[in-house]
This record gives C-alpha cells, structure tokens and sequence, in this order.
C-alpha cells in the first residue's frame, strides 16, 4: 500500500519519459517553465480519495510539498493508525478542512504518544464519518483543535455519548446491570468540552434516547446546527430523576434542589443556542414530541420528515404542514424551502383551530386553546360543491318541433347528436348544434358547437337553455 508521499508523487509527479527533440525543423514552440518543479507542486486543495494510502512518507519531503495545503480529503484509504494520522497532519500547518471518513481509525488514541502543546489553529472542519473512533480518541483530538467551528461524526455505530473520561466508582445500575457514575468531576450538564463547536452532523448513529442526545448540546454549549437524519430517535422526552440519596452523594447542587426530592432535566436545556436541527426519518410517532420542539428558546429551522407521524392517512400532506407550522411558532423554515409568511401562518393557525373544534375536549391540545385566544372560536367552513350540476333540463328545436329533454353534461357533443337522430330525423353525420345560453341570447345569438369531443359542461349549460339542430344538407342547399 503505497505512502501519502508516493500518491502525491503519482498524482503530481514529472512525466516518466522526457522530451526529446523534434525531428521537424523550422516549427517554434514556447514551453512555459515554473519557479519550481512539477513535483514540489501540491494545490492548496488535495484530494487523494481512495488511494490506499497507509503510512504518511518521508516526513521532510512531506513538508516541502504540503506546508501550503488548506483542505485534505483522504476519505476512503488504508489509514488505522494514529501516529501515521498525526505525522501527516503535521506537515500542514495552514489545514483549514480535514476529511478522514471511512478509515478504520478505531485503535484508541490513548495508546499515542501526542504531544500535548500541539495545536491545528486554522482547522475548522473535522469529518470523521464511519471512521468508528471511539469517545475519548474524539475527546483527545478536539483538545488539539481549538478553532474548530463544525465536526461530523456519522455513521461511527454509536448509541451513546460519552465524551468524559470515566472513573473507576464502580458504580451498577440495576436497571441496565452497566458501570454508571455520578461523580462531579464528570457530570456532563457542567463540563463543557469544545466551546468553539458551531455545527455537529451526527447521522445513522443508532443512539434512540433524546438524554444522550442531550449531552452533546452539553458537550457544545454553542451549537447552533445539529444534524440527526436517520437516528431512531424515539421520543424527545427526557426520564432522568434524582433522587435525595444521589443528590447528597454525588451531585454539587444547591441545597433548594435536593430539598425538592428530585429534578427533572428538559429536553432543551442543552441547547440555548440551537437555530437548526434535523430529524429526518426518526421514529418520532407523537404530536407531543413535535410541541417539545417550541420550547427550544432559538430554534427556527427545523426538518422532520420520513417519520412514524406521517404515516396516517389522516391529513393530506397540506394539512400535516399547516398542522406543523401552527404547533412551531417558533420556527420560520421547515422541511426546506422559503421563510414561511404571515399568510401561510394565519391559515395554518385557523386551520388548526377548525380541525380540532371537531374533536373532543380531551383531545384537544394546549396549542389549541392558545390559537383560541388568537383568533377567536371560529365558524366552520361552508362545503361548497362547485362542480357542476349533472343533468340540466334544455330545450331542443329542430325546424317546428321543439321538446324539452334531461341532458348528462358530462356527455360529449358527438355522443349527444347520436342521441337527436331520432328527434332529428337525419343521421349525425349531417347534423350541426348551435348552443343558446338563455341569459345572452339577445347579446350574442346562438354558438355552434363544433367540437365532438367537447363536453357539454363546459358551455356552462344551465337548466332552460336552448340546443337548435340544424342539417348540414339544407345549408348547403341554399
């Protein structure tokens, strides 16, 4: 498997065959020659995807062709050890955007020797998706990048957090039969690990609880973008109560507090600052947990789609938006797409109103009464069918005779002279109708209507008009 520097050195290098002069005299070519040479040029973006790239190189070489590159994408290499990892990030100082996904890079990093005063200052995007890296190697590394602004650790199999180190209590949940610990030196709701933190796409990790969830808003008290898509998240409630025995022994709190007997933690306390967060194809299944999303104090983007929710054939996708949107007044974009209006918000509220008056009291959240209050109780809607009637009375005149028949509007004009033939006396084929709509007849006379297929509903055809049939023969007689 071959080093970063030999990939570099195939991707970049010289020509393996030099040129060599032309036989063909009397033809002037200009050759461009740059300050350096072809091999000492590396771009200040370098992608090296997939080119089983094992080992960093020569460490001075290395040094000399990358001390200017800003973006590194080496997803999709032979990477496993850290050393390796370190002894190419070394040689990059100006690294603003690494991307090291789907490297198996689980060894922990506590077995490497790092020295820790060293800092990647510029570096402000960290990928570290199916990479599988365990919580104390991420815990490490973010000690080494203290401008990091967004880090992405999908696909990683986790289904807890755990960004702490632990201790050795010996502590056993009897629930769980799993080492818990409540010492204060860990208590995640206190320490802070990476205030820099901006961004987190955390996708298709099996996590289904909200309270580890919520450790990562502890973890970056100054998040403002939270990515989820396909987690199994279940529920956006939070069951964590304390009891005195644990208040006493383990927890720094104030005296009012374990007094109380217990506290409970909200949903959105870890998440001040949180303005866009992503749900897409959660097993989120209630409207509780939509209602939980209002209480975040900044959050105004929100996506939600793909969930157990939306599986009743209930509403039609319209409704379940306007459903949405009168339930989030916080939230001013959602599932994408432009700032909702004050229109759209209106009509979803009013909508939300009229949707629930129909149910019972019991069921009836307490946004509903809130929009009451808004809006007022409001009327139901009027049903108003504006299709069209579907038989009418018209009169039909051929020559002398006249009579009064019950027509299908939906029927077509050729269809509806099959039908005259015998009234008629002529076949279809010679027959022409001319419409008399009995409200315009002395403004614009009679209409022919000369398109078989067309239905008749579409003359606006009310009781008491008039159908006048006439032969084409006749006509072309005179």
């Amino acid at each position: 498997m071959p080093s970063l520097l030999e990939a570099l050195e195939q991707k970049y290098g010289e020509s393996s065959t030099e040129s060599e002069g032309s036989d063909d005299e009397g033809i002037s070519v200009a050759i461009f020659v740059p300050c350096k040479s072809p091999r000492s040029i590396v771009p200040s973006l370098l992608v090296l995807n997939d080119c089983d790239i094992a080992t960093a190189g020569e460490k001075e070489a290395l040094v000399a062709k990358c001390a200017c590159v800003e973006e590194l994408d080496l997803a999709k290499n032979k990477l496993k050890d850290w050393p390796e990892v370190f002894g190419i990030l070394q040689q990059m100082p100006r690294l603003k955007f690494v991307n090291l996904s789907f490297n198996e890079l689980n060894t922990p990093l506590k077995n490497v020797e790092v020295d820790r005063n060293l800092r990647w200052q510029q570096l402000r995007n960290l990928v570290l998706n199916s990479t599988f890296i365990d919580w104390e190697s991420v815990s490490q590394i973010l000690d080494h990048l203290p401008g990091l602004e967004e880090l992405h650790l999908s696909m990683n199999d986790y289904n807890n957090v755990n960004l702490w180190e632990s201790c050795d209590c010996g502590q056993i949940d009897n629930k769980t039969a799993e080492n818990v610990c409540f010492c204060p030196k860990i208590d995640y709701r206190k320490k802070h690990k990476h205030g820099g933190i901006r961004k987190l796409h955390f996708n298709g990790n099996p996590v289904d609880k909200w309270r580890e969830i919520c450790k990562l808003g502890y973890a970056f008290p100054n998040l403002e973008s939270l990515v989820l898509a396909d987690c199994p998240i279940e529920s956006l409630d939070i069951e964590i109560e304390i009891n005195d025995e644990k208040c006493n022994r383990n927890y720094e709190r104030s005296e009012s507090e374990c007094e109380s007997g217990n506290t409970k933690e909200s949903p959105h306390d870890s998440f001040r600052v949180l303005k866009f967060l992503n749900l897409n194809s959660s097993r989120l299944a209630t409207w509780d947990d939509i209602e939980k999303l209002a209480k975040f104090p900044a959050l105004h983007c929100v996506r939600i789609q793909g969930c157990p929710l939306w599986e009743s054939n209930e509403y039609t996708e319209h409704e379940r938006r306007q459903l949405l949107i009168a339930r989030l007044p916080n939230v001013e974009i959602l599932n994408g797409g432009g700032v909702i209006g004050g229109d759209e918000r209106e009509d979803a509220e009013r909508a939300f109103i009229r949707y629930y008056m129909e149910k019972p009291e019991s069921d009836r959240p307490e946004r509903y009464f809130e929009l009451v209050s808004i809006h007022g109780k409001l009327d139901p809607l009027v049903n108003v069918d504006l299709r069209p009637e579907k038989r009418v009375k018209v009169t039909f005149t051929c020559g002398s005779n006249s009579e009064v028949r019950s027509v299908d509007v939906y029927r077509s004009v050729s269809d509806l002279k099959t039908k005259l033939e015998a009234f008629a006396g002529f076949s279809a084929a010679k027959m022409r109708l001319f419409y008399v709509d009995q409200d315009l007849r002395d403004i614009q006379g009679p209409e022919e209507m000369k398109y078989p297929h067309k239905q008749l509903y579409s003359y606006n055809i009310q009781s008491g008009d008039e159908i006048i049939i006439d032969c084409k023969k006749k006509i072309n007689e005179k």
